[in-house]
């Protein structure tokens, strides 16, 4: 389907018109950016927790040790928010109170489902690594027999999610356009530097041409 079905859960209160229910906006903002955060509440705790992922069609894939509080509990059904934000620029207007940021944002609620199939878990661990860098996982060792044991593996599945797009420049209020103050947007984007290699890399191996034209798609 190429539209979400809105929900309680993911309607804009502020700010609607900068909502988004579109499939492919969405699936664009998760393959571009690189850290998502992860709310859920155990025992009345609420833990928002920072790590990497990777989208398969209409699925998001977690992994991490299986020692992890968090994986342990999304895996037991604990409700999760999951969210990611990408940021292209800073609004900077004549007023404080109007300054903001253009940003792409995706919010996706749901319960995960712990990933025990191995060649389910597999295309999980590929698909993690290729979504930091494209084609990593070809280059790389396979995870062996006891890395893929000692590997927590979830699935969250893309059905009550949006988007939130702030793209623009300043609003101030029409009496501040006359302040003698300098206003405008300032762009910003993730910019690789040059690979720095491992100070036991073996003679003669060569810096990977993905490396030195590695930029997050767009």
């Amino acid at each position: 389907m190429d539209t979400l079905v809105q929900t309680p859960r993911t309607t804009l209160k502020r700010r609607p018109g900068r909502g988004s229910f579109d499939r492919a906006l969405i699936n664009s903002i998760l393959d571009e950016a690189l850290v998502c955060h992860i709310g859920f509440t155990v025992d009345d705790q609420p833990y928002v927790v920072p790590t990497t992922y990777a989208r398969v069609d209409d699925r998001l894939y977690i992994h991490g040790s299986i020692a992890s509080r968090m994986l342990r509990n999304l895996a037991a059904g604990v409700p999760m928010c999951f969210t990611v934000t990408l940021l292209d620029g800073l609004v900077l207007a004549r007023s404080a109170f109007h300054h903001s940021m253009n940003y792409r944002s995706v919010m996706v609620f749901g319960v995960a489902r712990e990933v025990a199939d191995l060649a389910e878990r597999l295309r999980a661990f590929e698909a993690v690594v290729n979504h930091v860098m494209p084609n990593r996982f070809a280059a790389t060792r396979a995870p062996d027999e006891q890395e893929i044991k000692a590997t927590s593996v979830i699935a969250l599945d893309i059905d009550e999610a949006s988007a939130k797009v702030r793209n623009g420049p300043v609003s101030d209020a029409e009496e501040d356009y006359a302040l003698p103050f300098w206003a405008g947007v300032v762009p910003m984007k993730l910019v690789p530097q040059a690979p720095i290699p491992d100070e036991r890399l073996l003679p003669g191996v060569p810096v990977p041409p993905e490396l030195t034209s590695y930029r997050r798609a767009r």
